[in-house]
C-alpha cells in the first residue's frame, strides 16, 4: 500500500483496540458464520502493480510459499472445528507462482470444498504445468472451481497504468484460454478512476459480450469492484452505534465469515489473521491455529471502515 501522506491522514484514530479517538466502544466482529478460508499462496508475484495493498512484487517475499500437505494441516482443523466452511480461496502475490498451486486446490476440492484462485491470468498460470493442472481440476471437480481474474479496468490503457504497458493483453489472452476451456471465471475490477458503478458494470458487460466470456457484470460475486484502499484519506472510526446508524450488521462483514492463513518468512509457525487486507498488521494476527482465531476481531484500522463497513466490499465469491 502506498501511504501518501501517512502523517496527516487518521491523526490519533486507530490507537485503541476498544476505544476509538472520541472515548466510545470500536465495533468488534464476531466469527458468526465461518464460509470461507484463505490462503495466501506468497506475496511473490510477477509484475508490480502502482497500487497493490499487499505490495506484491518479483521480490517481495515476506509471506514465503505456503505447501500442499500446510493446507492439509488446515482443512483438518476445519473438520475438527466444524466450521461449516463452503469455499477455500487462494490469493498471493499470484498463486500460479506457487509450484504447489494445483495440489493445493485438489487437496481442498477433494474434502469437498469449492475452491478459488485469485490470479492475474498472465504467465505464470499459462505455463505448461499450470495448464494441465487446470484441465485436470476442471475434468475432476467442474464448477466446483472458479477462477477470478484481476482486469482493473475494461479498458486496456488504464488496465496497464495500473499494470504495466502490456499487461492487459496478456490477460486477456489467459481469459481467452479459460474460456476455450469451459473453466468458470469471474473478474476483480478497481474503483481507481472516476466511472460510477453503472458506467463500470456497463463497460465490463461490453467487454464480456466483446469475447464472448460468460460472467454476469451486474453480479457483484462474479465482477467485484474494490474500493481503493488509500490510508492518506481520513475514514471515520466503526463505533458499537454504527451497526444502527448505518443500518448494517456486523454479521454481513468479511471478518465474520472468514479467515486467511499465512506463512511470515522465518516464522516458526503459520499464522491465522482476521482477513486477507491485512497481512501486515500484527494485531490482526489471531494465532497459529483455527481455534485460536474463534476470537471477536475489532475493527481497529482503517481498511475495516473504508473497505469493509463504509464500502461494503468482500474477497469471497
Amino acid at each position: 500500500m502506498k501511504d501518501l501522506n501517512p502523517s496527516t491522514a487518521n491523526v490519533g484514530k486507530f490507537h485503541d483496540r476498544f476505544v476509538t479517538a472520541d472515548g466510545q466502544t470500536r465495533a468488534s466482529v464476531a466469527l458468526s458464520h465461518p464460509e470461507t478460508l484463505w490462503f495466501n499462496t506468497g506475496t511473490l508475484c510477477n509484475i508490480e502493480c502502482l497500487n497493490c495493498y499487499i505490495d506484491s512484487s518479483p521480490t517481495n517475499d515476506a509471506l514465503v510459499y505456503i505447501t500442499a500437505d500446510e493446507v492439509r494441516t488446515f482443512l483438518d482443523q476445519l473438520k475438527d472445528r466444524k466450521w461449516p466452511v463452503r469455499e477455500i480461496a487462494f490469493t498471493g502475490g499470484e498463486p500460479f507462482m506457487n509450484p504447489q498451486m494445483i495440489a493445493m486446490a485438489r487437496a481442498s476440492m477433494e474434502r469437498g470444498h469449492e475452491v478459488l484462485i485469485l490470479t492475474n491470468a498472465m504467465r505464470p498460470m499459462m505455463r505448461k504445468s499450470m495448464r494441465e493442472g487446470l484441465l485436470g481440476l476442471k475434468a475432476d471437480f467442474g464448477e466446483k472451481l472458479t477462477l477470478r481474474i484481476s482486469v482493473d479496468h475494461f479498458r486496456a490503457d488504464l488496465h496497464d497504468e495500473e499494470r504495466g504497458v502490456g499487461s492487459f493483453e496478456k490477460t486477456l489472452q489467459g481469459l481467452i484460454w479459460l474460456r476455450d476451456n469451459g473453466i468458470k471465471m469471474a473478474v476483480s475490477g478497481r474503483t481507481l478512476w472516476s466511472d460510477s458503478e453503472a458506467d463500470s458494470r456497463a463497460g465490463y458487460a461490453n467487454f464480456y459480450e466483446q469475447h464472448g466470456f460468460d460472467i454476469d457484470a451486474h453480479n457483484p460475486g462474479q465482477t467485484v469492484l474494490f474500493p481503493e484502499m488509500d490510508e492518506s484519506i481520513e475514514v471515520p472510526e466503526i463505533t458499537t452505534a454504527c451497526w444502527g446508524i448505518l443500518n448494517k450488521s456486523p454479521e454481513a462483514i468479511m471478518c465474520a465469515s472468514s479467515r486467511m492463513v499465512v506463512k511470515r518468512k522465518g516464522a516458526e509457525t503459520l499464522a491465522v489473521l482476521a482477513c486477507t487486507l491485512l497481512p501486515y498488521s500484527p494485531e490482526f494476527e489471531l494465532g497459529s491455529t483455527l481455534e485460536e482465531a474463534e476470537q471477536d476481531v475489532q475493527l481497529n484500522h482503517p481498511h475495516c471502515a473504508k473497505f469493509c463497513v463504509l464500502g461494503g466490499a468482500s474477497c469471497s465469491a
